[in-house]
């Protein structure tokens, strides 16, 4: 049996830190944003174009277009969320069922929605990311094309730091050097392996 984790965190609190850590351990890991990265560029531009149209070009979907059609009008996240949700969860059960045929002890799903979004994966258990709000709005506006406009519009609809943590089964504060982050990983990772083994 796997035991399957899932990951999650507000933006900019770690998780793809914590998630690489997971990896170079040689735990099998999955991220729901590099899932939509690829779909952008296959098989959600038919759908997404249709209903986002001036999104597309060269064949991809242009994020930042995206993201302002978005901005200037966010109640049509939902349509979004509508093409691509299920496409990433079919993709999420693909590699969890993989997982499990090849005896993985564990597998860890990057879901940065995972509370909000309300779906049930088969996860065992949660890992929460968590850091200051000064370090993780530092974080967030380091990143390309991010503004405080469109931080606020995804901070507005994530569940509160203190929320996520309170339903979280393992913390992970991030707020330290990677190399804490890693530590904790290898820690946990060294813990769960024992429980796992029969």
């Amino acid at each position: 049996m796997t035991l399957k984790l899932g990951l999650t965190g507000s933006i900019a609190s770690g998780k793809s830190t914590l998630l690489k850590a997971f990896a170079a351990l040689g735990v099998p890991v999955f991220s729901a944003d590099d899932a939509v990265h690829q779909l952008y560029q296959g098989e959600a531009v038919g759908p997404v174009g249709e209903a986002f149209p001036g999104v597309v070009r060269d064949g991809r979907i242009d994020r930042q277009a995206l993201g302002a059609q978005l901005v200037a009008s966010p109640s049509r996240l939902a349509t979004l969320e509508a093409i691509v949700h299920p496409m990433v969860r079919s993709r999420i059960a693909a590699f969890l069922a993989e997982a499990e045929r090849t005896g993985a002890p564990l597998a860890v799903v990057d879901i940065p929605l995972l509370f909000e979004g309300g779906h049930d994966y088969g996860l065992d258990r949660i890992i929460v990311t968590v850091t200051d709000e000064a370090t993780l709005r530092a974080r967030a506006l380091r990143r390309p094309g991010m503004t405080v406009e469109k931080l606020e519009t995804i901070l507005a609809r994530q569940m509160p730091q203190d929320e996520k943590r309170r339903r979280a089964d393992y913390v992970f504060d991030t707020s330290g050097p990677i190399e804490a982050t890693q530590a904790a990983a290898g820690e946990l990772v060294a813990r769960l392996r024992q429980q796992e083994t029969p």
